[in-house]
């Protein structure tokens, strides 16, 4: 009775509950360490606004020590660049215009009979090549702040934002001036500039590049960031090489002074067989995975001693199978494996949930 009652239940769950899978993959993972580290704030993080064309500086729109929010307009260029470049756009959306009117027609007049295959395939060709070259242009004008959907006509003009909120520390250029790509016109300090200040262990430091990951977790949320700079000199303190990480992502409550434990990925990848973090689970005191069953397992043949218990346990037991594995190397999301092959399907998340039936599966076999 109680076998049946635990089969219904796992039925009845398993119906109401989706179990996601996924596929065993081969993924990157770089050396890790845990470490200290200390959430500071620079006061003299500072952030440049650059000329994205060469030409003409117009005007500006902030003064020194202005508050600026993320997205506010900063200055005014004219640039014959920009005004090429949107010149070029219109005059090929016109030509794509009249070239799929051309096609349009050619379409009909081969469907009459009237026009060759040839004819047709050129014109699609011709077509396709203009379209391209407008979505690339569209591209690049979208890159210089240039909405092409509200573009009727040529402009030289192009604006330039706050790429973060902070103060204006100083215009860099007289207006009217001359400028070259790439040039900096405006410098904002950022009122809120985040910092990880990490401590690493001596044996590392040969190992140590700019552009590093160090992850960490706070209020529910992994924050990644990036080593920005490598302090030449040794902590006295600690006897730790000092790193600085920019938190670039938006954290809530994040607290200057605060001390967090994070994780450090360095120096060249190795490939492993890799699963997401969330289908580890401890299980009988070892790290484990669940696998779906095959629908369809090979079977040794049936004798006479066989009992018909035996039959009606395999018929309930949960349509999972508990999968041994060593953990090698992981990182925020996935977690490199040896006991599964490459692209065997293993239980991705809700593995808790899996474990619970495998648990009143086996709570059925042995109930009375």
């Amino acid at each position: 009775m109680n076998k049946l009652y635990t089969a219904l239940l796992m039925a009845v769950t398993l119906c109401a509950t989706e179990i996601p899978t996924q596929k065993v993959q081969m993924h990157d993972f770089y050396t890790s360490t845990k470490i200290n580290a200390q959430v500071i704030q620079l006061s003299n993080a500072k952030e440049a606004i650059t000329s994205i064309v060469s030409g003409h500086l117009e005007a500006y729109y902030v003064k020194p020590a202005q508050v600026v929010k993320k997205g506010q307009k900063i200055a005014l260029i004219e640039s014959m660049e920009i005004s090429r470049m949107t010149a070029q756009y219109l005059a090929l959306k016109q030509q794509l215009q009249a070239s799929q009117k051309n096609y349009d027609s050619l379409q009909k007049l081969y469907d009459k009979g009237m026009a060759s295959m040839a004819q047709l395939n050129n014109e699609a060709i011709k077509k396709d090549g203009m379209e391209a070259k407008l979505n690339t242009l569209a591209s690049q004008l979208a890159t210089l702040g240039i909405a092409t959907k509200n573009l009727h006509k040529a402009t030289a003009q192009v604006v330039l934002h706050a790429h973060s909120s902070g103060k204006v520390s100083a215009l860099l250029k007289p207006l009217h001036s001359a400028l070259n790509a790439n040039e900096p016109i405006v410098t904002v300090a950022k009122e809120q500039a985040y910092y990880l200040q990490g401590y690493i262990p001596l044996r590392f430091a040969t190992k140590l590049h700019l552009g590093d990951k160090l992850v960490f977790a706070y209020g529910g949320q992994t924050v990644v960031t990036h080593i920005t700079q490598i302090m030449p000199k040794i902590d006295e303190e600690t006897q730790r090489v000092v790193v600085l990480a920019s938190v670039d992502t938006d954290v809530k409550n994040l607290f200057i002074g605060l001390f967090v434990e994070a994780t450090l990925f360095m120096g060249q990848s190795k490939r492993y067989k890799a699963i997401r973090r969330s289908a580890l689970s401890f299980f009988n005191n070892e790290w484990v995975v669940f696998v779906p069953k095959e629908e369809h397992e090979a079977h040794e043949e049936e004798t006479h001693e066989v009992h018909e218990e035996e039959h009606e346990h395999e018929e309930h037991s949960a349509p999972y199978g508990v999968q041994v594995v060593k953990i090698i190397a992981q990182d925020e999301e996935f977690v490199a494996v040896d006991g599964l092959e490459v692209g065997q399907e293993y239980v991705s998340e809700k593995s808790y949930f899996v474990k619970s039936l495998i648990l009143k599966s086996s709570l059925g076999e042995h109930g009375h």
